[in-house]
């Protein structure tokens, strides 16, 4: 039985008969099952067509696998083939057709019209039949869905192929990247019970600027201030904040006040950041492979930049022992040094850095560790993730150093929620507490003005928190 019988077989029901009219009565409960017939129908030619393709397709005449020509050639051959077939389709079902053939080709299947779509910052495939994405902060459901589970696994796999990565059942998690820079990370079974998961972080095409930060009122001006003086015045600056919050954002953002001359190292799981600076040098770090060897982590990469001459070394994200070795670089000469951490507040990230460097050096005592912490970080900056979507600076902490064998910080600025009726929309604005940062001397002395009015209590009227026009938040991994 060919394609067109099959298909007639199964529009038409009843061994090939006519099914006969459903009752009017019954009309809406019909509906849906009319509907799923279509859509079955419509993925058997998806799968005929593309399997055809496959058997039709040339690759010693093709040339490259992804250049323009092949692709002109292969979309040519896919409108041919919809010709032959003359399925049951209109014109509008076969335009789709033809598109969602190539995205299987070339692309990542269901998800490529959503990786075209700049509005989207993550997409996240909970299930092949369970698509998510996220846009503004807020997370919603869409239609898009793989065939099944094989599917979904086939396009993970090509992912992490190209990205030159591996995914198997001993090897059951990964993290890739796009081409365009987009974060993925996979996780199969057995680890995944319920079938292949994938996460996508995207990587805007034009990256955010403190200007957009401005505007969605993620910062006020006296933020912009403080946190451009302080990289332009190599002090340590640690980001933290909760999942989503926007701290590789905030990186991205403020990195670009490092001098054209100085030269960057950069040290990232999967490379993120988007260093404009002529002088940088990118280091990723790199899974085992399958004999279980060959592993580079973060803390072998951070030791063997300290030997190229960094005038900044950049962190990604500390997680572990490299947090030990990122304090060393700070406390030994390499200042103006920038990483984010998951914390929920300063206190919480200075206490996370001690169970790190436990990891790395179990036998330095409570008060050694906090001496090595305080003597390298000079400002926290903390980030958080408000209920309408909006990533906010909500607080900016100097460390003091050590007293009674507790790290002293002290808040500079933070963001003042009020009470509101409105559930969905926090209302507030960023105040100073009143306090003279002790920075501000070193700031001074790189010879950037910044007077000391500024930070009195209340907060000067012009750094008050701009109203965002639209709840849109500061965004991830632009």
């Amino acid at each position: 039985m060919g394609l067109r019988d099959r298909l007639d077989r199964t529009k038409t029901g009843n061994g090939g008969r006519p099914a006969p009219s459903a009752p009017l009565t019954f009309e809406r409960k019909e509906e849906p099952a009319a509907s799923a017939r279509h859509d079955t129908t419509y993925q058997q030619i998806k799968l005929e067509s593309h399997r055809r393709l496959i058997e039709r397709l040339d690759s010693s005449r093709m040339g490259a696998a992804d250049s323009p020509a092949a692709r002109r050639q292969i979309r040519q051959l896919l409108e041919r083939l919809v010709e032959e077939d003359n399925p049951p389709l209109n014109q509008e079902e076969r335009r789709r057709l033809v598109q969602e053939l190539e995205y299987e080709t070339f692309g990542l299947g269901p998800l490529e019209p959503l990786l075209h779509d700049p509005t989207i910052d993550d997409i996240l495939v909970n299930q092949y039949d369970e698509v998510y994405i996220e846009r503004s902060g807020r997370l919603e459901r869409v239609d898009a869905m793989f065939r099944d589970n094989d599917h979904l696994l086939q396009v993970i796999e090509r992912i992490v192929t190209r990205a030159g990565r591996r995914i198997d059942e001993s090897s059951p998690m990964v993290d890739a990247r796009l081409p365009d820079g987009s974060r993925v990370n996979a996780i199969i079974p057995p680890l995944a019970v319920d079938g292949p998961s994938l996460s996508i972080r995207r990587v805007k095409a034009n990256p955010i600027t403190m200007d957009d930060l401005l505007k969605y009122g993620s910062a006020n001006p006296l933020i912009a201030s403080i946190l451009e003086a302080a990289v332009k015045a190599k002090l340590n600056i640690l980001i933290s904040g909760g999942s989503g919050s926007g701290k590789t954002t905030l990186l991205n953002v403020i990195v670009r006040y490092i001098g054209k001359s100085e030269r960057i190292v950069s040290i990232e799981d999967t490379v993120e950041l988007q260093l404009r600076q002529l002088h940088v040098v990118r280091l990723e770090t790199r899974p085992q492979n399958i004999e279980h060897e060959g592993e580079v982590t973060q803390r072998d990469l951070l030791r063997n930049a300290l030997r190229m001459r960094p005038d900044r070394i950049i962190v990604g994200e500390v997680r572990g022992p490299e947090a030990f070795d990122m304090l060393q670089a700070m406390n030994t000469g390499h200042k103006g040094s920038l990483t984010t951490i998951h914390a929920n507040s300063p206190r919480d990230a200075l206490a996370r850095l001690e169970t790190m460097i436990l990891m790395a050096a179990g036998n330095l005592t409570h008060e050694t560790m906090r001496r090595h912490i305080s003597s390298a970080i000079d400002v926290v900056v903390q980030l958080s993730r408000f209920r309408d979507g909006v990533r906010r600076i909500v607080s900016i902490s100097e460390v003091m150093g050590l007293e009674e064998q507790v790290i002293k910080l002290q808040e500079i600025l933070r963001f003042q929620e009020r009470k509101s009726d409105r559930f969905d929309k926090p209302e507030g604005e960023f105040v100073t507490t009143g306090v003279l940062p002790a920075f501000l001397e070193q700031i001074q002395m790189a010879g950037i003005q910044m007077p000391g009015h500024l930070f009195a209590r209340p907060a000067h009227p012009e750094f008050r928190a701009p109203s965002p026009a639209r709840p849109e938040p500061l965004r991830k991994g632009a």
